[in-house]
């Protein structure tokens, strides 16, 4: 069946928070050090990681990571945790890395995020962005314009579902008024953005790769599903 509308997934996808100058240089270990270039990498590596738990959590936190695409509050108190157990002991440091972290105007865009999502509009079809978060990313589309080529924004933390759940592709399918078998979903992970099967989506993977690694992923993709 053909393709009439197509939805992306936000981070590894159309965005990527990537590590910006100043950022991490003043972050200190538990021994005063700062952190090398590996121990940063891993740390950007594990504030962004789409599903894989990344450190050991209680019991209390293990629920907060579990839920937190569902709560901004959970999501704030789970990744404050996080940065805790991969070296970044100071709470006033923490709370700085996680305030970029949710700030939309930090995530880098792919270079053909732009292109991808203007195609899918001008060819008459509907784009959708889909995405486990707990924050508004509106804000990363509208400071660019591109939000005039997004008929809808579906975000969990505002319908309460996560993917993989088929609750929340359900709803992204019926804000854009379109069937499953006609919807193409685009994401970074298999086990989350895959989950769009089960409704009869087609599914395209893309790496998420660092946005100068990748120049054009998204537009291979919608070429190969018919929809350039």
């Amino acid at each position: 069946m053909a393709i009439n509308a197509v939805l992306f997934d936000f981070s590894g996808t159309l965005f990527r928070l990537e590590q910006q100058d100043g950022w991490l240089d003043d972050v200190r270990d538990d021994d005063g050090e700062t952190l090398d270039v590996e121990a940063q990498t891993e740390l950007m590596r594990r504030m962004t990681a789409p599903v894989e738990q990344s450190v050991e959590l209680d019991e209390e936190h293990l629920h907060a990571w579990h839920n937190r695409d569902r709560d901004p509050e959970l999501h704030r108190k789970v990744y404050l945790e996080v940065l805790r157990l991969s070296g970044v002991p100071r709470r006033d440091q923490a709370e700085a890395l996680y305030a970029q972290l949710i700030a939309p105007d930090q995530w880098t865009p792919y270079p053909d995020t732009e292109a991808a999502l203007k195609a899918v509009a001008s060819s008459g079809r509907k784009a959708g962005v889909l995405s486990n978060i707990a924050f508004d990313i509106r804000p990363a589309f509208g400071q660019r314009g591109w939000d005039a080529h997004v008929a809808e924004f579906t975000l969990s933390y505002e319908v309460g579902a996560v993917k993989p759940e088929p609750e929340i592709f359900q709803s992204a399918i019926e804000r854009l008024g379109v069937r499953a078998e006609e919807t193409l979903m685009v994401g970074d992970s298999e086990e989350a953005d895959g989950g769009a099967r089960a409704l009869g989506c087609q599914f395209a993977l893309v790496d998420p790769l660092p946005t100068a690694q990748r120049p054009g992923a998204l537009l291979g993709v919608l070429r190969e599903h018919g929809v350039l």
